[in-house]
């Protein structure tokens, strides 16, 4: 099963740094949850810190940023603690919300064909509904669109 826009999330739990991530704990609030290839790497670390950046622009606007990908919790914790990040990381090694939100996808790396997180971003509504989806993102100016969004809301 995958999430479609407009349409309710299920409630899931995940490990996280800081402890078990609930989507069920942020009813009424907007949950921005972006998911990204791999911990420490260029792309990734930008990303990273252009939503640390922006984070009290988010809390401002009532929502709560998490990042997500399938890196293990030790790499999580590192990466976090490395950037300063203010907001938790969610490992999912399991890929279960990976399906959930169908962000796998064949990527080309140094010319070989490699199964990958596609980069994204969903925005899901304090009463617990996809509202956007932004998908195969680049980075440059990402994070300024996601608030944006967060802020029509």
């Amino acid at each position: 099963m995958t999430v479609s826009l407009n349409q309710a999330v299920p409630d899931f739990s995940a490990p996280a740094t800081g402890g078990t991530f609930r989507l069920a704990d942020y009813r009424g609030k907007t949950v921005v949850l972006y998911f990204y290839p791999k911990d420490n790497t260029p792309g990734c670390t930008n990303e990273a810190m252009d939503f640390r950046d922006q984070h009290e622009a988010f809390e401002a606007a009532g929502a709560v940023v998490f990042g997500v990908s399938r890196d293990s919790m030790k790499s999580h914790e590192n990466f976090k603690a490395k950037l300063e990040l203010p907001f938790e990381l969610i490992s999912d090694a399991d890929e279960a919300l990976c399906q959930l939100f169908d962000v796998i996808k064949m990527k080309k790396l140094y010319g070989k064909e490699v199964r990958g997180i596609e980069r994204s971003t969903f925005v899901i509504d304090g009463k617990g509904k996809l509202r956007h989806e932004l998908r195969g993102i680049k980075v440059p100016s990402h994070v300024d669109e996601v608030l944006e969004l967060v802020r029509a809301m």
